[in-house]
């Protein structure tokens, strides 16, 4: 056998290996739990029961779910409003300036978002480093805390998860081709519309690709809700911790992951569907400029 092919099965083999034990095996080990009698004791006891999904039909998760839902969502959207600009901005800077620009959104991933998160708490508790700027500009006549509000929660959120926003549409922006942008503006379109028609629909992969990277965890994130926002918002991610460490309801914890994972597992296949939707109809504007 060729020594490239047997490098790369055994690659692929060790990849199989890697998702068969630290994803599928956990994952199904949570869908047995689920199935399972809640015992004081020993967590779990056999017998196989839909007690802990029943229970998951009560109006107060269904509020938890869609407030998780709420939150992720509306910190995707200021992830790309936040990161949109600065991914372009980054796609379009020099050759030197490029990759201290790129340095900059990378470092973060070098240290644990645990600590990161801690340090947003210094900025924004009472006397911290933002209180302490307002109150020396004239703006505050006293002490200010963001600390344990939504908008804290909503800082975290975006401060933690930006890059995921910025690195997919920095490499859409990218690749774009700016012949396209010049024979929009030949044609009389100026900098708004080619922007909207053009580059906007070019770089919609990007969009959807990093609205993912960021809305998913967002969605089961359970720190920084409890760091920043003190815990006054009950999240999916809080609510299947706290059935595993506090209530010690296994079977109803693993029934709401299950619920979460599935969910996630929807968007990702809708996300395909509509990445892929953009990529044909980007060929097909291709084919379309290339026909007689």
């Amino acid at each position: 056998m060729h020594d490239g092919a047997l490098f790369r099965r055994f690659c692929i083999l060790g990849v199989a290996a890697w998702l068969i034990v630290f994803a599928l095996a956990p994952n199904a080990g949570l869908l047995v739990v689920s199935f399972l009698t809640r015992h004081p004791e020993d967590f779990v006891a056999p017998g196989l029961t839909l007690d802990a999904y029943t229970r998951l039909m009560d109006p107060t998760f269904a509020a938890i779910f869609w407030e998780s839902v709420r939150l992720a969502a509306l910190a995707t959207l200021v992830c790309l409003l936040a990161g949109y600009p600065f991914a372009y901005a980054l796609a379009r800077a020099g050759r030197r300036a490029r990759p201290w620009l790129l340095l900059m959104v990378v470092i973060p991933f070098w240290t644990n978002s645990l600590i990161r998160t801690y340090a947003v708490i210094i900025i924004l508790k009472s006397r911290g480093v933002l209180s302490n700027l307002l109150e020396a500009l004239g703006l505050t006549s006293g002490p200010v805390s963001l600390l344990y509000t939504d908008t804290a929660m909503f800082i975290g959120f975006t401060y933690t998860l930006l890059p995921f926003m910025i690195l997919p549409l920095f490499a859409a922006i990218e690749k774009l081709d700016r012949n396209l942008l010049d024979a929009a503006r030949d044609l009389g379109a100026g900098s708004l519309r080619a922007f909207w028609n053009v580059t906007l629909p070019l770089t919609m992969p990007g969009i959807l690709a990093g609205s993912m990277l960021v809305f998913l965890p967002a969605l089961g994130m359970f720190y920084i809700p409890e760091l920043l926002g003190g815990g006054k918002s009950m999240l999916i991610g809080n609510f299947i911790k706290n059935q595993m460490l506090l209530a010690r309801d296994w079977p109803l914890g693993a029934a709401a992951s299950t619920v979460l994972t599935v969910a996630l597992a929807v968007m990702i296949v809708l996300w395909r569907v509509a990445a892929r939707r953009a990529r044909e109809d980007e060929a097909d504007d291709l084919l379309a400029e290339g026909a007689p």
